[in-house]
């Protein structure tokens, strides 16, 4: 009798232990379910509920930890569009914008003029915008594009701005959705719907250009955009990034490359009942490797909307980081910086040689110590500007250095320098800015080095160094 229930035991035992692999297959399942139905967007009932239901297995926490392979989206979302105006020509840079009727209040025209009106000729010649009117709405959709034609028709014959709009029936139900985060039932279907009219808006410019910007339809943009846009891009060749930020808000300012636009667009439409769209993106970044936010200051869009495409309730964010007028975002030339001066944690020296917000941070420097940049390849350079501190650590500044650029390129035990250094200048409470020094230096330069002149007590910070370039030299 003893061996019996010893034996029961065991059973009982191995059942439990059977419990939680036995669920972890279960769900498995459900998630592969979910990641491999086919890439056409199909609407039978049957195969709609299907979806619906594996979505519903799913919240955002488990996603983010299980699910790892996206490369699976890249086909494009089988829609029929309308085309209701223009048609599209491939082009450098797409920006997609997303419209419906609002309650209070259209900012859809100001913003579609203020991209254009922003841009030179020159610029011009390498944007397409696309609107999609997603509004269920068809009057409103008609009489809007109207508008849109008469306004911008040498755009649109230009093949610079085309409008589409997606039918109804291809969206997926958008009642009894999940009330995620204890959202109000209309707040869940408006801001559902939304990321669906992102996913086909997305879907729709995928192939369009070598880049996408989204926006949405109530911003306005900074002066030459395009061509500070385009220094960014080109200081980032050779890293890797999923999505740049050109403002913190919203969907305002991100930049995608062209080629991850159908797996946005899938991961959009798969989870578009979770959560906000904006969030949606943070956690597609991730997945993408993409672990930190790389935003660029000044912000080159600004939100404009007083009111809300939801509901029409009072909006009023801004970003107070925009500059409206032209600005000059340095070149930073490809380069290896080098220094000396004791890192704090991973505040290390390439922060401070991009236009991210971040910043370089070292413990108390002594006198020679210093911090140099040394270009891939030797280069013409018209300005040099160099900010120490924060707003909020004001005393970590430079507070006795020298600026000096340098040729002839040498290998030491600190790594690489030039051979000879002439002084441009000394910091003055922190900062330094050099002009014209092309016509002040007559050698192409290799290297740019701040050297710490006299030991200071407190930390340093070197927020930014900046560098503006006439030409590459030949070599």
């Amino acid at each position: 009798m003893r061996l019996l229930w010893k034996s029961l035991d065991k059973m009982r035992c191995f059942r439990k232990r059977s419990t939680i692999p036995l669920l972890g297959v279960l769900i498995t399942c459900l998630l592969f379910l979910n990641l491999f139905i086919e890439d056409g967007y199909v609407l039978e009932e049957d195969k709609r509920q299907l979806r619906e239901n594996s979505i519903h297995q799913l919240n955002s926490e488990r996603y983010v930890h299980t699910f790892k392979d996206i490369s699976n989206f890249s086909g494009t979302i089988n829609v029929t569009y309308r085309y209701l105006a223009g048609s599209p020509l491939p082009q450098y840079l797409t920006i997609g914008l997303s419209s419906v009727k609002r309650k209070r209040g259209n900012y859809l025209m100001e913003t579609i003029k203020s991209i254009f009106d922003q841009s030179s000729y020159e610029e011009l010649k390498e944007i397409v915008v696309v609107v999609h009117l997603a509004d269920f709405d068809l009057a409103w959709c008609e009489s809007l594009v109207q508008e849109i034609s008469r306004k911008f028709a040498h755009h649109i014959i230009a093949g610079r701005l085309l409008v589409i709009h997606a039918p109804e029936e291809y969206y997926p139900s958008l009642d009894g959705l999940k009330r995620n985060y204890n959202d109000p039932e209309d707040r869940v279907r408006f801001r559902s719907k939304q990321n669906v009219d992102y996913a086909f808006l997305l879907n729709f410019c995928t192939n369009l250009s070598d880049f996408y910007m989204m926006l949405e339809d109530d911003v306005r943009c900074s002066r030459n955009f395009l061509t500070a846009m385009k220094k960014v891009v080109t200081s980032r060749e050779g890293s890797y990034w999923v999505m740049l930020e050109f403002s913190k808000l919203g969907y305002i300012g991100k930049l995608y490359h062209s080629k991850d636009l159908p797996r946005l667009a899938h991961f959009l439409l798969m989870f578009y009942q979770e959560m906000p769209c904006d969030w949606l993106l943070i956690h597609f970044r991730g997945l993408l490797a993409q672990k930190d936010v790389i935003r660029f200051k000044p912000s080159l869009f600004q939100h404009i909307g007083y009111y809300s495409s939801y509901k029409g309730s009072e909006n009023k964010l801004k970003d107070d980081d925009f500059e409206e007028d032209s600005f000059d975002i340095p070149d930073n030339p490809p380069a290896s910086l080098y220094t000396n001066i004791n890192v704090f944690e991973k505040y290390d020296a390439t922060k401070a040689y991009s236009n991210v917000d971040e910043y370089f941070w070292g413990k108390a420097p002594s006198t020679g110590d210093f911090f140099v940049i040394v270009f891939e390849k030797s280069a013409k350079i018209s300005k040099i500007k160099i900010i120490t501190g924060t707003e909020d650590r004001q005393n970590d500044i430079l507070r006795h250095g020298a600026l000096e650029v340098g040729e002839k390129l040498v290998g030491t035990k600190k790594g690489k320098q030039c051979a000879s250094y002439i002084t441009l200048g000394e910091f003055k409470n922190g900062n330094i800015e050099v002009n014209d020094v092309d016509r002040k230096i007559a050698f192409d330069i290799l290297c740019v080095r701040i050297v710490v002149t006299a030991s200071q007590k407190e930390w340093l910070i070197i927020r930014s160094v900046s560098i503006w370039t006439t030409q590459p030299s030949n070599q």
